[in-house]
């Protein structure tokens, strides 16, 4: 691909004002220890020139606007920590800022993942506490749930218990998280000095980001229910007892100090009925892994117009074998990941594109891409067609790449590629033995009942992509052997390929496989890191996914275990993600992509 000229200058020539820049952090930056205001005091304004309007960070979280501000509160003395009997912790994700201290060692920049740039931070309430009455789905759905209401306490009514003994029996996801939940509570109420009546301390078994109590229901409450809802039934037990709670916590009383009750539910229609009689109601939020889909890290960065212009004097190339080399410097650095594509596309100027391969302190170098559009370069026979197909197909071919996560909309090539890339490197390469294809096999519509025949021939109709594009790289890999050349061609890919359920995979290591995990989008996170971390030496995952067709009940896209890996894996070295935006499967499967 034409690839920009190189700078005639190099990078000893970097003006002393681009070196002092400070880098622009993102609006998790105080888990870094306050870097961003430390940047801000010592370089005081001149750090306004160098933020975008739209991410300049807000004020009071290392804004650089403010550092008169700044430099007093730093230069305070402190005052001496006082000692307290019982200090509540506080949750890091949801802590408000840091006080300013003495700078704190600089991180190497290569674990970058773990910082968000576009999640604003929920800062910790600091209004009085709530009493969260929890649903019996809650528990079923996350047996941790009970942890994860920070310093708020939390009423189990005794209807909750009985629905819980009745889901605690079976193999399922479901009773397995019946069982935890049980444990727990058992944990909490044996512990040391635990008092029911007076409720349970939820940080007594180690969790101490919970500050609250557990209160169960150890006397029966007066309540007075519409006729129109069956009083045999337990979703309106609960909400009968929601109801109690909010009169009983209206007003202070001795003993009894003012609370507001909020009833926490996974079931819609619960949540419905309990808006129609006035209670406040929430659903639980702390599964998700992203509030909003549109937030889900991309894999791409398009450059802007002038970037050229304005890194062509401290820019510094090289060449190295048939890759291109880039260091940059600049605003632009902060919001990049490793692994991440840049491309820079611009009227009557070449195109570049690349991937970050390192950032350290306020530098990035890119490495120009392979071309696998070209012909000369196809996989398998298979050629890329658009951009990111081509970024997806670096990250497939690379053999420093352990994990892959590609999404998309239908048509978009994944499995194509996918096993087009794992054909090479299995029969061409031999980098790996051999590729094991797994899915998550929930149906689009009701259940056909059981399959008959071994586990491969079980696991054969939830395989229909598979045979589609095997049929075609077949085809495409015969030429013009006739057909008993593509009779052996397809007999040599069949032996190369094992089909593996899912359910038997507690407990296995796979060494020096290609795995591609398809439909991922319908794993849970739990689901996720079961089969990730069957991973051994020399074995490379591919994640791939439609978070659009997500047919599990009470997956969303914020909770799908696909999101889960992306979000977690970004910046990882020896991870990369792509969104593969355009479908190149037919013009009839595009316009039904859009329009339906």
């Amino acid at each position: 691909m034409p690839l920009p000229p190189a700078p005639t200058k190099r990078a000893a020539l970097l003006s002393p004002d681009a070196l002092d820049a400070p880098a622009h952090t993102s609006a998790k930056a105080p888990r870094r220890g306050g870097r961003a205001a430390d940047d801000a005091q010592r370089d005081g304004h001149r750090a306004l020139e160098l933020f975008d309007e739209r991410d300049r960070p807000s004020a009071g979280a290392g804004n650089p606007a403010a550092p008169e501000a700044m430099q007093q509160i730093e230069t305070k003395p402190r005052p001496a920590p006082k000692p307290e009997p019982t200090p509540q912790p506080v949750r890091a994700e949801r802590a408000s800022a840091p006080t300013p201290t003495a700078p704190p060692a600089v991180r190497p920049r290569a674990d970058r993942g773990t910082q968000e740039t576009t999640r604003p931070r929920r800062t910790k309430s600091s209004g009085p506490s709530k009493l969260f009455v929890l649903d019996t789905n809650v528990l079923l759905h996350d047996p941790m749930c009970l942890f994860r209401f920070e310093e708020h306490d939390i009423f189990l009514p005794m209807i909750v218990l009985e629905e819980l003994d009745g889901h605690k029996k079976g193999t399922t996801e479901v009773a397995r998280n019946g069982r935890q939940t049980s444990r727990t509570l058992d944990a909490l109420a044996g512990a040391k000095d635990a008092d029911i009546g007076q409720g349970l301390k939820l940080d007594t078994t180690g969790h101490r980001e919970a500050g609250g109590k557990l209160f169960f229901q150890t006397a029966p409450l007066d309540y007075t229910l519409p006729t129109s809802l069956p009083q045999g039934k337990a979703d309106n037990q609960i909400l009968g007892v929601v109801q109690a709670l909010r009169d009983l916590y209206a007003k202070d009383r001795p003993g009894i100090p003012k609370q507001e009750v909020v009833l926490v539910s996974k079931d819609i229609n619960m949540r419905v009925k309990a808006r129609a009689l006035g209670l406040a109601t929430d659903d639980y939020q702390n599964d998700k892994t992203l509030e909003d889909g549109d937030l889900l890290y991309a894999g791409s960065y398009a450059l802007p117009a002038d970037f050229w212009t304005r890194q062509s004097k401290t820019v510094e190339s090289w060449q190295s074998g048939s890759s291109t080399f880039y260091r940059i410097s600049g605003p632009i650095v902060p919001n990049l990941y490793i692994n991440q594509f840049v491309y820079f596309e611009a009227p009557g100027e070449p195109s570049m594109y690349a991937r970050v391969t390192e950032i350290r302190d306020k530098t990035a170098v890119l490495k120009t891409l392979k071309d696998y559009a070209s012909a000369k370069n196809a996989v398998w026979g298979v050629n890329t067609r658009n951009r990111e197909q081509n970024f997806a197909m670096n990250l497939l071919m690379d053999p420093e790449i352990d994990f892959v996560t590609l999404t998309g909309t239908a048509g978009t090539g994944k499995t194509l590629m996918a096993l087009a890339s794992g054909l090479t490197q299995v029969l061409d390469d031999r980098r790996y033995t051999e590729i094991i294809m797994t899915r998550a096999t929930v149906s689009v519509g009701e259940d056909i009942g059981f399959l008959p025949g071994t586990e491969e021939e079980k696991m054969g109709p939830w395989m229909g992509a598979l045979d589609d594009n095997l049929e075609f790289l077949a085809k495409g890999d015969g030429g013009g052997a006739g057909e008993w050349g593509r009779a052996a061609t397809n007999e040599l890919i069949r032996s190369r390929i094992k089909i593996k359920s899912m359910n038997f995979m507690r407990g296995r290591t796979f060494l020096n496989k290609y795995v591609i995990i398809d439909e991922a989008q319908n794993l849970t996170p739990k689901q996720m890191k079961t089969l990730i971390t069957r991973a051994g030496p020399g074995t490379k995952i591919i994640c791939m996914g439609n978070l659009a067709q997500i047919d599990t009940p009470y997956l969303t896209e914020g909770s799908s275990g696909l999101t889960f890996a992306v979000d977690k894996f970004k910046g990882w070295p020896h991870s990369g993600h792509i969104t593969l935006a355009r479908g190149e499967r037919s013009r009839l499967a595009d316009f039904a992509s859009e329009v339906l």
